[in-house]
């Protein structure tokens, strides 16, 4: 059963619900959500509901219908995020495991750790037990190789994860491994669950061959019942009567599982195809159905491996296949994982004290649910404490004077153009540079309290741009309805919860919706799905370094002047060229206080080591002046 607590109770009736229920024989969990705190209560034991009502503190009982309690999206309605090492599955993420299917040697296993590290994998794979159709088929290094494992992934800062196939195992496993694999075959077999579940620590639960999704997820409850609640879903495929793939990848299950389940699901395309050529289309299929990740074998030299050599890809096509998800990822509303965490990052100011990682603070313009903290919480994490702001140039003063850490400012957006406030006011801060890029997809909603009906809204609020970029959908849907210009997307979904007008409604994204607490009447309004807006993110200079540590830096900005006269421009430019620094964009802006004399803004990719080094030496001779506003790692 769900026992919802009221909103003010103490510790000591929160203790008492609890004694009451464990000595009448259930097992306990309490989940704290964005709206209300509960209890999941289950077991074999019965207890009178009404009991349970009464105790002090106690808003409401639900029993749980699904077979899976502990599972099911009925005990917790938010998403569960899993955290492996330093890396997070779930949320708005996208989390690729990878590496061979069998340690071989501890050459073999450093070598394609360092490559799939390289190209943007998180956690590293690799089987030291073997459970093998034939028995007489290579069955593993056993202790040994997780050995190697442990020393691959401490070298390239990977947390490992293995496959278990004994639960006398599972005491030395531990001492390895960051995540327990549960393999196919081994699904449903129980006391390997309860074993497992004891430890406490993460597991990826394969999907059986044959398994129905109930199943699946029963197998989970064992999982959580014994006694750990980080476990991640792996569809790997299921035998069909199909025999030209090596099993039939169930992309449905995918949606279907997030609906009954609060438990992040990744794929296996590598099992599920047995065929290298087919993984990559099949992993963008699957990123592409919402899968928070994905598993995939990769070996240096497939056609000497010990094991499914025929499904491991290339290191150099895992390479391209991590670019194609990096490129989907933004349009499915997601963001790759990336390591180290640059939320979990200490960091010290000149003036400040060190902030640990529940000290971060990244600032916005606008209120709770903007884009921009949609963008925050994709570079960083859905727990980062974030700060709204009236204005951005009050986002560059809370970042100045060390109210926050980072800032996230729009910079672009493709129906709207270029920001040029933020561009301005990046050239007024001297003190803040841009360390990060984040790209997010814009998907506008219709959002009005709960109750509301289209027909009878008759006022429609939302940033310029919003309704501008809706016109389509306000022509055809809403023609009766005012549309009335606010002054974000965000604020008119707070404006229209405060005035508890269900005549009124907003058009925004959905995290307002959710951060508001009202509905949702139409998705995807917007009359162009090709509207995404690009972020910087900022910071003093003094935390930079440590951001940029975070990632391959690839890209800069840069704001130079150049003199009164013919070809000055033209000079400036060709040193770029001569470099081989590919140019992104060039804007020019007027001087201030110098009437008709302008800047030049200018985002170039860094080319080869020391190129832009070199480049900005020979420009310092052209330019009346140059400034650098940051070095980062782009995600386009």
């Amino acid at each position: 059963m769900i026992i919802v607590l009221q909103k003010n109770i103490g510790d000591k009736q929160k203790e008492a619900i609890r004694s009451f229920l464990v000595e009448k024989g259930y097992t306990v969990k309490e989940i704290i959500g964005q709206e209300e705190t509960v209890f999941g209560a289950v077991g074999q034991s019965t207890v009178d509901i009404r009991e349970v009502e009464m105790l002090e503190g106690v808003a409401s009982v639900v029993p749980i219908s699904k077979p899976y309690k502990l599972a099911s999206r009925e005990l917790k309605k938010e998403d569960t995020i899993v955290s492996v090492g330093k890396v997070k599955i779930g949320g708005n993420r996208i989390a690729i495991f990878a590496g061979p299917c069998a340690i071989e040697s501890r050459e073999q296993i450093m070598s394609i750790a360092e490559s799939v590290r390289e190209a943007g994998a998180v956690i590293l794979r690799g089987g030291a037990f073997k459970p093998r159709t034939s028995p007489y088929a290579f069955q593993g290094l056993g202790e040994e190789g997780l050995q190697y494992l442990k020393e691959a992934g401490e070298t390239f800062g990977m947390p490992i994860t293995s496959e278990i196939v004994n639960p006398s195992d599972a005491p030395m496993m531990a001492k390895y491994i960051d995540m327990f694999q549960i393999g196919a075959r081994n699904m449903q077999n129980f006391e390997l669950l309860k074993a497992v579940g004891k430890t406490g620590m993460p597991v990826l639960l394969k999907r059986g061959l044959c398994a129905t999704i109930e199943e699946w997820l029963m197998a989970a409850e064992y999982l959580m019942s014994s006694g750990t609640d980080q476990v991640v879903l792996c569809e790997r495929g299921i035998r069909t009567y199909e025999r030209a793939t090596r099993n039939t990848l169930d992309i449905s299950a995918i949606p279907m599982v997030q609906k009954m389940t609060h438990l992040p699901v990744i794929g296996d395309p590598s099992h599920a195809t047995g065929v290298r050529d087919m993984v990559s289309s099949m992993s963008l299929a699957l990123v592409a159905s919402g899968a928070s990740g994905l598993i995939v074998e990769v070996h240096n030299h497939p056609e000497k491996a010990f094991s499914d050599g025929p499904q491991s890809l290339y290191p150099s096509q895992f390479e391209k296949l991590m670019r194609d998800i990096q490129a989907l990822s933004s349009v499915v509303g997601k963001s790759l994982e990336r390591i180290p965490r640059l939320a979990s990052i200490t960091v010290s100011h000149t003036k400040e004290q060190v902030l640990e990682k529940d000290q971060l603070v990244v600032a916005f313009q606008g209120e709770r649910g903007a884009y921009s903290e949609l963008a925050i919480q994709r570079a960083f994490d859905e727990s980062t404490k974030v700060l709204p702001c009236t204005g951005f140039a009050d986002v560059f003063e809370a970042v100045m004077e060390g109210k926050a850490s980072y800032g996230m400012i729009p910079m672009e957006n493709t129906l709207g153009g270029t920001l040029y406030e933020n561009l301005d006011l990046l050239d007024r801060h001297p003190g803040i540079e841009v360390v990060g890029e984040q790209q997010i997809r814009i998907i506008h909603n219709l959002i009005a309290l709960h109750g509301a009906k289209k027909e009878e809204i008759n006022e429609i609020y939302s940033h310029p741009q919003g309704l501008a970029q809706c016109t389509d959908y306000l022509a055809k849907e809403m023609a009766h309805a005012k549309a009335i210009p606010f002054f974000d997307t965000a604020g008119a979904v707070a404006y229209v919860k405060e005035c508890g007008d269900t005549h009124k409604a907003a058009i925004a994204g959905l995290p307002a919706a959710k951060v508001h607490g009202l509905e949702v009447l139409d998705e995807a309004i917007e009359s162009n799905s090709s509207n995404y807006t690009r972020f910087y993110i900022i910071c003093r200079e003094e935390r930079s370094s440590v951001f940029r540590s975070a990632s391959q830096v690839n890209r800069a900005s840069l704001r130079f002047t150049v003199p009164d006269r013919p070809g000055s421009l033209f000079q400036a430019l060709l040193v770029l060229t001569k470099h081989g620094l590919n140019m992104k964009k060039l804007e020019s802006r007027p001087i201030p206080g110098k009437p008709w004399e302008y800047s030049f803004f200018v985002e170039t990719e860094l080319g080869e080591a020391g190129a832009f080094k070199v480049a900005l030496e020979e420009l310092g001779g052209i330019c009346h002046s140059i400034r650098v506003l940051g070095t980062y790692s782009s995600t386009l």
